[in-house]
């Protein structure tokens, strides 16, 4: 824990020796079940891990970005589908109802959400918009009385079939294009508000994943997010806090499957010696701790800037952007690369489902993909270093 001031790796070690204890001896049920533990949220409640970046007013511990990645990473060391959603519900959705909201919809929707009772999901992908989630959104939701009428699909949303409180972006002003897109928060025991299905994943089991309907579903006036036709900005600015987030939790991972790599090269003989003296074992150990400590460069530097005066504007076209992406970029990648070598330094053994380092090799390749592929990171990275 380089690196770190002594309230950040006190953070740090007691989210991880919590998980050591609650999430190592279930981490196995997790996977194969695709279980969620009826008392995860509750507990890391009562841990005061749920409102790491909201205010104390409102129920959280008033800390910032890089905190929120220190717990997020160290959760995804043993269960990066928890780690997911965990991330899902602190930071996708109840910081950006902190973020953006009003005194009344933090006072009303949060203090429930960092006890654990209440648990939080964003609803923005569609089935048929995923990179182009803004121009391809089909979701509206039409003014009427007071109110707004909520009709459309929202796909690969993570806590959907648990949550109780959705964030979820709709079209107010179609002809606007994605300026015509506005945020609400959503109830989602509201009539209308169905479970269409839910997903099978190869991995981040454990994290549930669905699709949701929204017929005819009425969303009292009061809780629009900021105003009407502003989505695009909470979107934007979210997006930059999500990606470090879930880059914290690609940290994990790798920093996992190096941990898992090394014992077992320890422990493991061949030609009457364990396989840690062989020079091409030591080759990937190697560059798998390059990986690792790379990523956390980026990583770390990516929440100190977002808790910056300059990282907290967010938002498309700013310096938070390009780290942000930039961090998600090659963290994913590598903590999937380190996981696969992983994978080949554990031989027949690391392709059987009783080691857990198949399991961080199937996690990792989510996050290539989730939050923006890497190939649109690669151009917004691009983008902003052109501009």
């Amino acid at each position: 824990m380089r690196g770190l001031n002594n309230e950040e790796r006190m953070l740090a070690e007691t989210m991880y020796r919590w998980a050591l204890a609650e999430i190592a001896p279930i981490q196995e049920k997790v996977d194969e079940e695709d279980w969620l533990p009826d008392d995860f949220f509750k507990k890391l409640g009562d841990l005061g891990m749920l409102g790491i970046t909201i205010d104390e007013q409102y129920g959280g511990a008033g800390q910032g970005i890089m905190m929120q990645v220190l717990a997020v990473e160290q959760l995804s060391r043993f269960s990066p589908a928890l780690g997911m959603t965990y991330g899902a519900h602190s930071n996708l959705c109840a910081n950006n109802i902190h973020k953006n909201g009003n005194d009344a919809q933090k006072r009303k929707y949060l203090p429930s959400m960092c006890t654990g009772e209440h648990v939080g999901a964003l609803c923005l992908t569609e089935p048929n918009a995923g990179s182009d989630a803004l121009g391809g959104m089909r979701t509206t939701a039409k003014k009427k009385e007071g109110a707004y009428i909520l009709n459309g699909t929202k796909m690969f949303v993570t806590n959907g079939a648990i949550a109780h409180t959705l964030l979820v972006y709709a079209k107010t002003a179609p002809e606007k294009g994605p300026h015509g897109i506005s945020a609400f928060i959503v109830q989602a025991d509201s009539p209308g508000v169905t479970v269409s299905k839910k997903l099978k994943k190869c991995g981040m089991r454990g994290s549930p994943t669905c699709e949701l309907s929204f017929e005819d579903v009425e969303v009292p006036a009061e809780n629009l997010l900021l105003e009407e036709n502003r989505g695009v900005h909470i979107v934007t600015s979210g997006l930059a806090y999500e990606r470090i987030v879930l880059a914290g939790s690609s940290l994990g991972i790798a920093e996992q499957a190096l941990e898992y790599s090394i014992q077992y090269a320890k422990e493991r003989e061949q030609f009457g010696r364990p396989i840690k003296d062989f020079q091409m074992i030591q080759q990937k150990i190697a560059d798998m701790y390059c990986l690792v400590e790379a990523s956390r460069g980026l990583v770390y530097r990516a929440a100190r800037f977002a808790d910056g005066p300059e990282g907290k504007k967010g938002g498309k076209g700013t310096e938070l952007d390009k780290v942000a992406a930039a961090a998600i970029l090659f963290t994913a990648e590598a903590a999937t690369k380190v996981a696969c070598d992983g994978i080949q330094i554990h031989g027949g053994y690391g392709y059987c489902l009783e080691y857990p380092i198949q399991k961080l090799w199937r996690d990792a390749k989510l996050y290539e993909i989730g939050a923006g592929t890497s190939e649109i990171r690669r151009l917004i990275v691009a983008r902003e270093l052109f501009r």
